[in-house]
């Protein structure tokens, strides 16, 4: 990409948005820092290198308009994505470029598809919501697993996660979906989404090597039960988290992410474990990284530059997996995630949960 490829990127100052605007930097793009708040963009390192700087908040369209004025796409780091993504996506609308986000809430990710289909079908839009470590890598690994298979029975991704120092974006976005749903718990079964009130399964699941068997807690729902059946014929998507990075995750006390190398990186590590049945035989895609928040801007950053060099197999709201070819978008991350692919069929004999 040359220097004419600007990339207004809403919520800059963001833990998720400074990893964001540091990969498009090394990628070739200008970004524009945009967001509510003045001051931190004005205060963000990248600003003192030249950045053009332009505040917008989210109840102010015009101050968007002139955000993403000349900017050849968008990308919306800044939750709660229930607050901003519609006035945004509308402000990408207006200005005829692609909008991408990193939203992990699952209202969220339904109200884009709801509320904005089929307007970005007609427009021949892009609208890629959930291009991030929740929602768009387990899209991609499952749609990788799947290879020349139309439909499955179920499609399963669990997450091994070192830890989770979660950031204070994420505590706020969770607060407003538990508010959204009244408490209770999702969970994508039977082809739909369905509202729980009981408390999630606790299980065993036998991560491939170096992890093991781990405890998890079973049906710990991300972003993925909305990517993956918008486009995937699967009745059955679980998402599963190790039980150490839910209590971390729930404990108020646990500490923002911390450096711990030169990119800005926390010494959190992961593998996302995506097992896709059908008919008795099994499939498997998993990936290995470091930190969940900086693995995002690579995905997010992949995404727009697929969709600006017309890489792209659709237009509309849509997931990574629907809109890219997923292998090969996998195999471009390999700077920051290492993937590997199964699809050699094997009988399950045997499950990867244990009650």
């Amino acid at each position: 990409m040359g220097s004419s490829h600007a990339v207004a990127v809403f919520g800059a100052y963001g833990h998720t948005g400074r990893f964001v605007v540091s990969e498009l930097l090394d990628r070739g793009f200008v970004p524009i820092l945009t967001g509510r708040d003045a001051a931190k963009l004005r205060a963000l390192p990248a600003a003192t290198r030249g950045l053009e700087v332009r505040p917008a908040a989210v109840d102010d369209p015009a101050a968007l308009d002139r955000a993403l004025a000349g900017a050849a796409a968008v990308i919306n780091c800044a939750g709660p994505f229930a607050s901003t993504a519609a006035p945004v996506i509308e402000a990408a609308l207006r200005a005829g470029i692609p909008y991408v986000d990193v939203a992990a809430e699952i209202e969220a990710n339904l109200d884009t598809f709801a509320h904005f289909a089929d307007r970005a079908t007609a427009a021949g839009a892009v609208v890629i919501p959930a291009m991030a470590f929740f929602g768009g890598l387990g899209d991609l690994l499952v749609t990788a697993a799947m290879g020349d298979w139309t439909t499955a029975d179920e499609a399963h991704v669990a997450y091994g996660l070192s830890g989770w120092h979660p950031t204070a974006g994420t505590r706020t976005a969770g607060t407003v979906s538990r508010e959204r749903r009244d408490s209770r718990r999702v969970v994508y079964g039977d082809g739909r989404l369905q509202y729980r009130d009981d408390a999630p399964p606790s299980l065993r699941w036998t991560f491939p090597e170096p992890l093991g068997a781990r405890s998890v807690i079973g049906e710990f729902t991300m972003a993925d039960v909305v990517t993956v059946p918008s486009h995937l014929a699967i009745p059955e998507v679980r998402t599963y988290m190790t039980v150490e990075a839910a209590r971390d995750l729930a404990a108020p006390q646990t500490p923002a992410p911390a450096a711990v190398d030169e990119h800005g990186r926390s010494a959190q590590t992961f593998l996302v474990d995506a097992v896709v049945r059908s008919a008795g035989r099994e499939r498997r895609a998993v990936a290995t990284g470091q930190d969940i928040y900086a693995v995002t801007a690579p995905l997010a950053v992949e995404a727009l530059h697929r969709v600006l060099t017309g890489r792209t197999r659709t237009v509309g709201v849509a997931s990574a997996g629907a809109i890219f070819d997923a292998p090969s978008f996998l195999r471009a991350l390999s700077p920051h995630i290492t993937v590997e692919l199964s699809l050699d069929e094997r009988a399950v004999e045997e499950d990867p949960r244990e009650g």
